[in-house]
């Protein structure tokens, strides 16, 4: 069963053990007005028998819990985002110390806002993490990563095709800030929403078995 840790980290967050050595740790982001318990199934689904940290976003908008705060849809301060970015990574290398996790083989499975800053991660603190699933991310930072610092890192950016959220540029244009970086990324178009579907889920599983 999952447990939670509170303070001396930085973000309440729920942390389960992994049960298969051979399978990568997970770090699950979730979406605006979600929580530490939202993706715990769908992290399970995607990568049985691995260790699962899930934080709990730290920004409130209007009681909706966040990664970082937005100044309306699809609207962003840049030095806002950099700010909770570096705060995650932070958290990220001292939990991953904790547990004993691999950072170089921590994966995030991140939704939406989730999404979004697993992306800032990969591009301001490319350390902290060994590859990433993009659920519904869009572009946040438009900078490329720094050339090189993601080389052996990989992204699986899902898209849906209908998402009146994310414009449909984004996807191929955050795919292509992180290749700048060395990333290998991939970007899958499904028939849905701004909502997930089983298909995500199918497509990671797969995408994360030929690692």
């Amino acid at each position: 069963m999952p447990r939670t840790a509170k303070p001396p980290f930085s973000y309440q967050h729920l942390f389960q053990p992994g049960a298969d050595p051979a399978a990568p740790p997970l770090l699950l982001l979730h979406g605006t007005g979600g929580s530490e318990h939202d993706l715990l199934r769908v992290g399970q689904a995607i990568s049985p028998g691995s260790a699962l940290l899930s934080p709990r976003g730290d920004v409130s908008e209007g009681g909706a819990l966040r990664f970082f705060a937005r100044l309306a849809e699809g609207v962003f301060d840049p030095a806002e985002v950099a700010r909770r970015t570096h705060a995650l990574a932070d958290f990220i290398a001292m939990a991953t110390t904790h547990y004993a996790l691999d950072a170089r083989r921590l994966t995030a499975i991140g939704f939406s806002n989730g999404a979004n800053i697993a992306a800032t991660l990969m591009l301001l603190r490319p350390e902290a993490l060994g590859a990433a699933v993009l659920l519904r991310a869009m572009v946040v930072l438009d900078q490329p990563a720094a050339p090189g610092s993601l080389a052996g890192r990989r992204a699986l950016l899902c898209h849906g095709g209908t998402d009146p959220l994310v414009p449909p540029d984004h996807p191929d244009r955050l795919a292509g800030l992180l290749r700048a970086g060395g990333a290998e990324t991939k970007v899958e178009t499904i028939p849905a929403s701004h909502a997930l579907t089983p298909q995500d889920v199918a497509h990671a599983r797969e995408w994360l078995a030929r690692a």
